[in-house]
């Protein structure tokens, strides 16, 4: 075995999936790489500072290829800045190559190679206007692109036993992090899941009645059930477990249980927290999820009142979904006519350890663009440029659920689950309230309503007395685009002038003031 020690002074900039900013120092343990064919990855002290953390990659010598790898959170940019430089301590003067790779699945690899060749500090330089494509690709081009993966490998290629150590990282051009469009902070409507027992009936609904035909869409085995095996408070959490059992329910028997909760809240725009930790298991399927609350769904909280229409017309925001079977890759994901079920609009991210630790699941969703984060990173928007009712039928109240489905997108059920939960410590929903508007998110949905909407013509104010209003109508800009006082409500008003589009409409009915969403085409 070479006795080699490679210190990395790489001042680099945001870098592991839980990495938060540069440079990689490991004063903490959010900086570890993965290691594969035979490597071992761990932190240690500095041989020659005990005070200082590094990083060791031990090679066994079992593979020509050995190495760590490491997820950008952020990514590094490589049109402007492509010099990468590695300041590197050898005990030896053994030739020791050290390539540098940057990995992205959607584009071209690149990496390069530099030598270490005498003993103490020395600088290794890798200049990205060099690149190349492997490492026994002689063709030099230069590198472009955003890459999110670095691969770091000593004396690639050959069987050989060693130990890599290395510190900080430096060069490329940081890729900003994307940012919201629009920012919630008023909190309008949250449960903190406090106490024990059965969770809080003014906030939540168990959706139990199986679709026509007896079974759960998408190939899901489970039944889901009100009780409280299944769902429940305890120590300040909600925990929704799935169990293997044989349950009879509705005339038709299963063999797993779970529950699936429908929230009696609903609103459109706004940001949602949610801070959870996931079940685990081969045919798991977790979901913390939104519907368009005029589904006409069977069976759901909403149904009676307000379900007009199919899905996927209805709209559906995954805010979160884990499958079983690819474990720690979040999913956040968008369902409408124009994008479900293969052609989903979707992103995901790989966060380690979802079934042993909490992290917190966001959607942000303005009249613009939805957004989807973990622990306030983004990192998927959904922003169709044309925006109707086929792409963004996102202008309509949305509610929450909550539940775990067993088998379907999950995976064939592992015969050996017996049983499974996800915790949830709170969920909360955060819009923007100004003094003089009672939005329809704060419990006074059902007052008023415009109909029809979708609409290519005029619209009705329903649900008031008959009465005069004043109402304003405002494009996406915010201009205002429709003015009128004395409105009598229940009157047809015209708006043939009007482009497609999306549009709000802020109705002032004696001392209370209502904003409603309509959509024109």
């Amino acid at each position: 075995m070479k006795n080699l020690y490679l210190f990395f002074a790489l001042a680099f900039f945001a870098l592991n999936a839980n990495s938060q900013s540069f440079p990689i120092d490991f004063s903490t343990t959010l900086h570890s790489f993965s290691t594969f064919n035979g490597s071992q990855f761990s932190i240690i002290s500095d041989p020659d500072d005990a005070t200082n953390n590094v990083g060791e990659i031990k090679n066994s010598g079992t593979s020509e290829w050995e190495g760590g790898a490491l997820s950008l959170k952020t990514g590094v940019d490589l049109a402007s800045s492509r010099i990468i430089t590695l300041r590197a301590y050898n005990f030896n003067t053994n030739q020791n190559v050290v390539l540098f790779k940057f990995e992205d699945g959607t584009k071209q690899n690149v990496e390069l190679t530099d030598t270490m060749t005498t003993m103490g500090w020395q600088t290794l330089t890798f200049d990205f206007n060099k690149a190349k494509a492997n490492y026994l690709d002689q063709t030099t081009f230069v590198a472009n692109g955003s890459y999110k993966k670095i691969v770091i490998f000593l004396n690639g290629g050959i069987f050989d036993s060693g130990t890599l150590l290395f510190d900080d990282i430096d060069g490329g051009t940081p890729v900003l992090p994307p940012t919201l469009d629009t920012v919630y902070t008023d909190l309008v409507w949250a449960d903190e899941f406090d106490g024990n027992g059965s969770l809080d009936s003014d906030k939540w609904f168990h959706q139990t009645k199986l679709p026509a035909g007896g079974s759960w869409f998408n190939g899901e085995l489970q039944h889901y059930t009100d009780r409280i095996e299944n769902s429940k408070v305890e120590n300040g959490k909600l925990i929704i477990t799935a169990k293997k059992e044989t349950f009879t329910d509705q005339g038709q028997t299963k063999n797993y249980t779970s529950a699936r909760l429908n929230s009696k809240f609903a609103f459109t725009y706004g940001r949602v927290d949610a801070r959870a930790k996931l079940p685990r298991g081969n045919g798991t399927w977790p979901a913390i999820w939104m519907l368009g609350r005029n589904i006409a769904e069977d069976g759901g909280y909403w149904n009676d009142d307000f379900g007009t229409t199919g899905w996927p017309l209805c709209g559906e925001i995954d805010i979160m979904e884990h499958y079983g079977n690819n474990q720690d890759v979040i999913h956040g994901s968008l369902h409408t006519v124009s994008s479900s079920g293969a052609t989903v609009n979707t992103g995901s991210v790989t966060i380690p350890n979802v079934s042993d630790s909490f992290f917190v699941y966001s959607m942000n969703w303005s009249p613009n663009e939805i957004s989807f984060m973990v622990d306030g990173e983004i990192y998927y928007t959904y922003n169709p440029t044309n925006k109707n009712v086929n792409t963004w039928p996102f202008f309509e109240p949305q509610y929450i659920l909550l539940n775990i489905a067993m088998g379907g997108i999950g995976g064939s059920i592992d015969p050996n689950f017996t049983e499974s939960a996800m915790e949830i410590d709170y969920i909360r929903v955060y819009q923007n309230i100004t003094p003089t508007s009672i939005s329809e998110e704060m419990g006074l949905e059902k007052l008023i309503s415009l109909y029809p909407n979708p609409t290519n013509s005029s619209f009705q104010i329903i649900g008031l007395a008959d009465e005069n209003v004043s109402v304003e109508i405002f494009d996406l800009l915010g201009k205002i685009v429709f003015q009128q006082n004395q409105i009598l409500a229940n009157t047809p008003i015209n708006i043939d002038f009007l482009q497609e589009g999306y549009y709000s409409v802020i109705v002032k009915s004696q001392n209370k003031t209502f904003t409603k969403k309509l959509i024109k085409y």
